[in-house]
């Protein structure tokens, strides 16, 4: 029992340092690339946090473990609302732009929509639903980069940057003179990052799944359970270390966009691969009230903490302690009841 919780706490901690490095690769190569940084992180910060819960849900699914797919996805949606955007926004309030939240705010709720078509109706999520789900990914993924090529004002914002860094990248190349090699050198480092990243990704999910799974079983607690709290927390890690980077920056906002990204990126790309690798049903470990306790509880606990976190952000454009204090007692209230049903 004791190698096992060792080994899942080395799981996690191979996520997030594999999710750490996966990210500064990624984002180091696109910056080579040119690619704009607005673009890198609507895509490439938030599938990279989001890798964590693809590899172990994707693992579970094809292990023939959906309870903890099916979990760890909406788990993680809670997490990164109630506890990570909650604590952010309970420490330091901030101000929001509605135009950059309106789009991965539009496809989480149409994604949540025929989540819970197929939940409530069919009670098992079918390879179509599967790729379905990384339909609407995708359809995301080009509505994201046609808005980022709309944005007129960004390349005007940006000219007087690029100019002030060109002006800087000349005077220090004359002072330090950067050869082909060291260019060469740091696009070698953020391959290795990538590559190495991608793989302490895929290694920390097996342990955390394999180690999870024999933990639930030792102690009688249901694989749901366990997904939708301890797996789903460990998974959430890197959104959590953004939003707490951000907000140590005094930038608490940035991350909003991350966490509400991400929580897309669960349903749409987690969910959708999962389900697309190995269909299963909806798990019914336990019940309230006679009923699916996923149903009852899960399901509406993910739409109500993602409803109260962006719909007065949309309206006001501004975040308040108010909404940090009570997703944050919602998640405490919503951890206390899955370990009594």
């Amino acid at each position: 029992m004791l190698a096992a919780v060792v080994l899942f706490i080395v799981g996690l901690v191979l996520l997030i340092k594999g999710g750490d490095w996966f990210v500064d690769g990624a984002t180091g190569i696109a910056k080579r690339f040119h690619v704009p940084e607005l673009l890198i992180g609507a895509t490439v910060v938030s599938i990279g946090t989001t890798l964590p819960e693809v590899m172990v849900s994707a693992t579970s699914a094809v292990g023939g473990h959906g309870e903890i797919a099916y979990g760890n996805a909406i788990g993680s949606v809670i997490c990164n609302t109630a506890l990570i955007a909650g604590l952010t926004i309970a420490i330091k309030p901030s101000k929001v732009e509605r135009k950059t939240l309106r789009t991965p705010v539009a496809f989480f709720f149409a994604a949540a929509v025929f989540y819970m078509v197929t939940a409530y109706t069919a009670g098992r999520f079918s390879r179509v639903s599967g790729l379905l789900l990384l339909l609407i990914f995708l359809v995301y993924m080009v509505s994201t980069v046609m808005q980022i090529g709309k944005m007129p004002g960004q390349k005007v914002a940006e000219e007087p940057l690029l100019q002030a860094a060109s002006l800087s990248s000349r005077e220090e190349s004359s002072a330090n003179p950067v050869s082909e090699e060291e260019k060469s050198g740091s696009m070698g480092k953020d391959l290795l990052l990538l590559v190495v990243g991608a793989a302490l990704i895929a290694v920390g999910a097996r342990l955390l799944v394999d180690n999870g799974t024999y933990i639930a079983q030792a102690i009688g607690v249901p694989e749901s359970v366990i997904a939708l709290t301890f797996v789903a927390l460990g998974t959430s890690l890197p959104e959590l270390v953004t939003a707490i980077t951000s907000l140590a920056k005094g930038h608490g906002a940035l991350s909003l966009g991350n966490i509400i990204g991400a929580n897309l990126f669960n349903l749409v790309l987690v969910s959708g691969l999962s389900v697309t690798l190995a269909p299963f049903d909806i798990p019914q470990n336990a019940t309230i009230a006679g009923y699916n306790a996923s149903l009852v509880l899960d399901i509406p606990v993910m739409l109500f903490v993602m409803l109260f976190l962006t719909i007065p952000a949309l309206a006001r454009e501004k975040l308040t302690r108010f909404q940090g204090i009570v997703l944050l007692l919602v998640y405490g209230a919503f951890c206390a009841i899955q370990f009594t049903i």
